[in-house]
Formats: structure tokens, C-alpha cells, sequence
């Protein structure tokens, strides 16, 4: 092996490609494991994961790995990824495994890890993780091996959790729900979550067979459930994605409310009610807009780095209780530790219900600028030289000059999948489109030299 197994979200890439192999997840296992023993710990490693064929293959393997390390394994079976954050904290467990590759097709997976706090694994430990991998595995004694069990209650622990999350005074009772669980891992909880309190509720995207998660549903293919929130006259659509942990909401209108919008109306409520904790944490991709809604609002404002961990460190450096990502990683600190869909969902319905706005109304005070990204395959290995290419460079600095203050030009490497996302934002989407186009072709002459 060389180079670092983790992304800006854990370890990521095709099914029987490296590193999501039975061999390196085998050996991935073993490391989880053998940090504990390290310490001095036994401990027990919580695994659970979404509805992809793969994730019998996968969790097979990390239980074998940290049995070998002498690591026991509890078993949670499907379950969104915050609620498996959730349960390693409640649990108290060493350590908790999400196989899963949120909102990708079927094809793909990953492995994620959450420390014995419910948060994202730090990077020393993705370091020293990186070192194992480079070591020869062994295997401790017969009568030292890790036992593995099976955890019964996990869905209904975090049914409970995430119900105790939405005001106990309230219930969803006359609130028409349309719930697409993008045959995933929320295709049980989710459904019963809402149930519980009282939704008039309809749900698709709850049948998975292993290949269907994300397929032409989620919240990255709302085109269905918009459709059926009007055709059902609901108050509000929810759009989870494959492990549950963003949410996009669409309207009674059918129009698409996604994670800026959703920190608008969680930001604004929580300050009128006080419970605000400063400011809002964005990224570099939240837009413009609602940059422009925190200010005319007096809340502060700031960026960090695109994926959720990088929020939550934001959030815990400065105090605050709220921030998330446009594509709905949303983070109530006060609530939870990483982002939470249905959690994030239930916290909108309460505003709906406490102030009797529709989401339409809610979303009125804000307006997004016009957006456009376009994604480049390259390589990790050359995507630096891709930076640094004067061709790139001179391209993004013409852009910039054209798009003035009023817009933004945005260069990176995805985390999540093997590419360069090239995005734009200005408040003429003419010329934002053209700009995007004109950057994103000069990134493909420079990844092909």
C-alpha cells in the first residue's frame, strides 16, 4: 500500500476494487481493532450498514479482522449512519463502523468511522490506522479472539432518540408526509420514526434488493417524490439518501428546499427563540445567498471545508450549535454529531407547526444564487499538477474577474468519488453556465497532458 486509505469521508471506492476488497477490509478490521488492544482496551466495535449487496461481503470481513485482533464486534444490521454514530456513544463502545457509500450507486462503498463519542474518527487515528495497513497482519490467541453478537434493539434505540429529538408537546397529526428512504438504510426506521408522531404519512423508496439504493430516488433524484407530494396534496416531501444522514425537503408546491435553505430556517427560528449558539457554519459550496440571508439577519457567518466533519470541527472551535452543507448534511450540535436527516427533518416540521408557516413561506426570506458544477474524472494522483496548471489557473482568474463580488468560482477534488467538481455561482446563470463550461474544459485538457 502506499498513500492514505481515508478520504474527507472515511475509505471510499468500487466493489472489488482497492481498497473496498475482502483482503484490505479484512486487514482494515484488524487495525480497527488492534488500536484498542494497543491501549489496552478489549472493547466491542459496533458494524452496521446500508442495503447494498456488498455490505454482507464487507461487514463479513471487518468482523473477521477484529475478531482476529482480539476486538469483539456488535452486530446492528441496516441502519442510517447517524443512528449507528448514536449508538456507539449510547452503547459505549470503542468504536463504531458504517459500511456504506451514502449517496452512490450500488456499485460503490465505503467504510466510515465513529470514535466512542458518536464523531468522526480523528485524523491521528486515521494515521496510525494507515500505519497497520503497512504491517503484516496477525492473529492472538484462540481464547483471545473477539466474540461477535448481534444487537437486537438497535432500531428501536434509535427510534426512540430520534423521536425524543421533536417537541414532546407536539405531534405531526394533520401533517400529510411523502418519505422516499432511497431504499436505504432509513427504508425501516425512517417510515416508523414518522409514524410514531402522528404523520399522515405515504413512503416510497422502501423496498431495497441490495441494487435499487439510490436509484432514481433519494435526495439526489427528487423528481418522484416531487410528483407525488403534488398528486397527494402533501404539506412536505422528505428526501433521505442511501445512509440517511442528509435530507433535501421539497414543498407542497413540488419545489426543492436543499441543505442552505434549511439552515435559513433553522438559524432564523433558533434565534428567535434563543436557541442559537452564535453563528451558522457553511462551506465553501454554501451559497451566496444565503451568506447575504445570515447577514441581513445578524448571525454570523462562516466556511469550512466541504464534508460534514469539518463543520462539526468548525462548530466545536467556535462554540455554535448549528451548520451544514447544501447538499443536506445538516448538524445540530445540541442534537447530535454528525448529520442527521431525519433528525434534521423533524426540526423543520416543528418550525412548520410552531410558527404555522408552510415551507414555502419559510423559504421566502432567502434567495439562492444561480449554481453550476460540473464534474471532471481525474485521477488523485494528478490532481494537484491540475491545480497549479497555468491553463487552469489563468481560466479560473478570467472567471473571477467576470463573475466581480457578485459570484464565485470554486475548484476541488471530490472526497467521495474520483474527480475534479468545478462549480460556479453568480447572479446571471447565463453566464455562469458558460463560465462553468469554458473552466471545466480547460481541467479536462489539463488532466489529459
Amino acid at each position: 500500500m502506499s498513500g492514505s486509505l481515508f478520504g474527507t469521508d472515511g475509505v471510499r471506492g468500487r466493489v472489488c476494487e482497492e481498497p473496498i476488497t475482502p483482503v484490505t477490509t479484512l486487514h482494515l478490521g484488524w487495525a480497527i481493532g488492534k488500536i484498542f488492544r494497543d491501549l489496552g482496551e478489549r472493547g466491542s466495535v459496533l458494524i452496521g450498514k446500508d442495503t447494498r449487496i456488498s455490505g454482507y461481503m464487507l461487514e463479513s470481513a471487518l468482523e473477521a479482522g477484529l475478531s482476529a485482533s482480539g476486538t469483539d464486534i456488535v452486530l446492528l444490521g441496516p441502519m442510517p449512519t447517524p443512528g449507528i454514530a448514536h449508538l456507539t456513544h449510547t452503547a459505549r463502545a470503542s468504536a463504531g463502523i458504517v459500511i456504506s457509500a451514502s449517496h452512490n450507486a450500488y456499485h460503490d462503498n465505503g467504510i466510515k468511522i465513529f470514535a466512542s463519542d458518536g464523531s468522526k474518527l480523528k485524523d491521528a487515528y486515521a494515521e496510525r490506522i494507515d500505519q497497520l495497513m503497512r504491517q503484516k497482519m496477525d492473529c492472538v490467541p484462540s481464547e483471545e479472539l473477539g466474540r461477535a453478537s448481534r444487537l437486537d434493539d438497535a432500531q428501536g434505540r434509535y427510534i426512540e432518540f430520534c423521536k425524543s429529538t421533536f417537541d414532546d408537546q407536539a405531534t405531526l397529526e394533520n401533517t400529510k408526509v411523502v418519505l422516499d428512504c432511497a431504499n436505504g438504510a432509513a427504508y425501516e426506521v425512517g417510515p416508523r420514526v414518522f409514524s410514531e408522531l402522528g404523520a399522515d404519512l405515504e413512503v416510497i423508496g422502501n423496498t431495497p434488493d441490495g441494487f435499487n439504493i439510490n436509484l432514481e430516488c433519494g435526495s439526489t433524484h427528487p423528481a418522484i417524490l416531487k410528483e407525488k407530494v403534488r398528486e397527494t396534496g402533501a404539506d412536505i416531501g422528505v428526501a433521505l439518501d442511501g445512509d440517511a444522514d442528509r435530507v433535501l425537503l421539497i414543498d407542497s408546491a413540488g419545489n426543492e428546499v436543499n441543505g442552505d435553505q434549511i439552515l435559513y430556517i433553522l438559524a432564523g427560528y433558533r434565534k428567535r427563540t434563543g436557541c442559537l449558539a452564535g453563528g451558522v457554519v457553511g462551506t465553501t459550496l454554501s451559497n451566496i445567498g444565503l451568506e447575504l440571508a445570515m447577514k441581513q439577519s445578524g448571525i454570523p457567518f462562516v466556511r469550512a471545508r466541504v464534508g460534514d466533519r469539518f463543520v462539526h470541527e468548525e462548530l466545536v472551535s467556535t462554540g455554535w450549535n448549528l451548520g451544514g452543507e447544501p447538499s443536506g448534511h445538516l448538524i445540530g450540535l445540541d442534537k447530535v454529531k454528525t448529520g442527521d436527516g431525519i433528525v434534521a427533518a423533524l426540526e423543520v416540521l416543528e418550525v412548520m407547526l410552531s410558527t404555522g408557516k408552510t415551507l414555502e413561506q419559510l423559504c421566502a426570506g432567502i434567495t439562492l444564487y444561480p449554481q453550476h458544477t460540473i464534474n471532471v474524472p481525474a485521477d488523485s494522483a494528478s490532481m494537484e499538477d491540475v491545480f497549479r496548471h497555468d491553463l487552469v489557473t489563468s481560466a479560473v482568474e478570467r472567471a473571477r474577474q467576470s463573475l466581480g463580488s457578485r459570484g464565485r468560482v470554486v475548484l476541488r477534488p471530490s472526497g467521495t468519488e474520483p474527480c475534479l467538481r468545478v462549480m460556479l455561482e453568480g447572479d446571471e446563470p447565463d453566464q455562469v453556465q458558460m463560465l462553468t463550461e469554458q473552466i471545466a474544459e480547460t481541467v479536462r485538457l489539463a488532466v489529459s497532458r
